[in-house]
């Protein structure tokens, strides 16, 4: 799948470094928004909406779930998250990931500090305008080809002829915001376009377990160097709540950080 912002040859602009160093740069720079008139548009969406923010710091280890209050020239104004604790460290951090949804749109912006203030009598957050804001739609966003070393397992529980319970467990490909690709699927399970796979679940190393609805997006036939033959299968999520996908998001933001810092002899 196509990643959402690219890098041109020549210097990259302020506004691609500032996503690319979440994101792999091999990405398509048209969704980045750099106007204060775009910006703000997505701002008041995400206002009026009160749509959840997650801001997510401390390369993935750390989050809070704020709310956008108010937005202008002069930066902006986030409501205090549930954990003091949390509201001191993202006040301590350098750099703050955020990410949320707007009518099922992945919206992604980085603040580079925040700042304790009061607004309408409470505490809150402000922070200067970020550089850009990258504004997804869920068929552009960025696929995660899992670690070799890591692999993911997708648990699905099936209903046999008999009516008893039971599962199976299927390697993740790759995984995304939007759903994740499954290898290894036996032949003999039916498979129907549209069709959903209740309750599979997926544990993310540092990052939490999800548990969702799959729907299936495509299938093909595969078969290995020895001969077996199995399936392999796009599936979207199926209604994640956005709890779900921040945990996604963190997921996806440690293992591209990790792979950058061992491909520069850091780790």
């Amino acid at each position: 799948m196509t990643s959402p912002i690219k890098e041109s040859p020549a210097s990259p602009t302020p506004a691609q470094r500032n996503v690319a160093e979440f994101l792999p740069s091999d990405q398509y720079s048209q969704y980045l928004l750099g106007s204060k008139t775009e910006m703000f548009a997505v701002c008041r969406g995400l206002a009026d909406h009160v749509s959840q923010i997650s801001m997510i710091f401390n390369e993935g280890r750390d989050m809070v779930l704020t709310s956008l209050i108010s937005w202008g020239d002069s930066g902006l104004v986030f409501d205090f998250g549930a954990s003091s604790e949390m509201n001191r460290k993202a006040l301590k951090a350098e750099k703050v990931f955020c990410t949320a949804q707007l009518d099922r749109v992945e919206i992604q912006f980085i603040l580079r500090s925040l700042n304790a203030i009061e607004a309408d009598g409470r505490p809150a957050f402000h922070a200067p305008l970020p550089d850009s804001i990258l504004r997804l739609q869920r068929r552009e966003y960025f696929r995660l080809i899992t670690p070799i070393a890591m692999p993911l397992k997708c648990r699905i529980p099936l209903i046999t002829e008999n009516g008893s319970s039971t599962a199976i467990e299927a390697p993740v490909v790759d995984i995304s915001l939007g759903g994740v690709c499954l290898a290894g699927l036996p032949m003999d399970m039916e498979l129907d376009t549209d069709s959903e796979l209740p309750g599979c679940s997926i544990v993310l190393p540092d990052a939490g377990t999800i548990v969702a609805a799959l729907r299936l997006r495509w299938q093909v036939e595969t078969v290995t160097r020895s001969g077996i033959r199995a399936k392999r299968a796009g599936f979207e999520f199926a209604n994640l709540p956005q709890a779900k996908t921040t945990l996604i998001q963190r997921y996806i933001i440690k293992t591209e950080r990790d792979r950058k810092a061992r491909e520069s002899g850091r780790v």
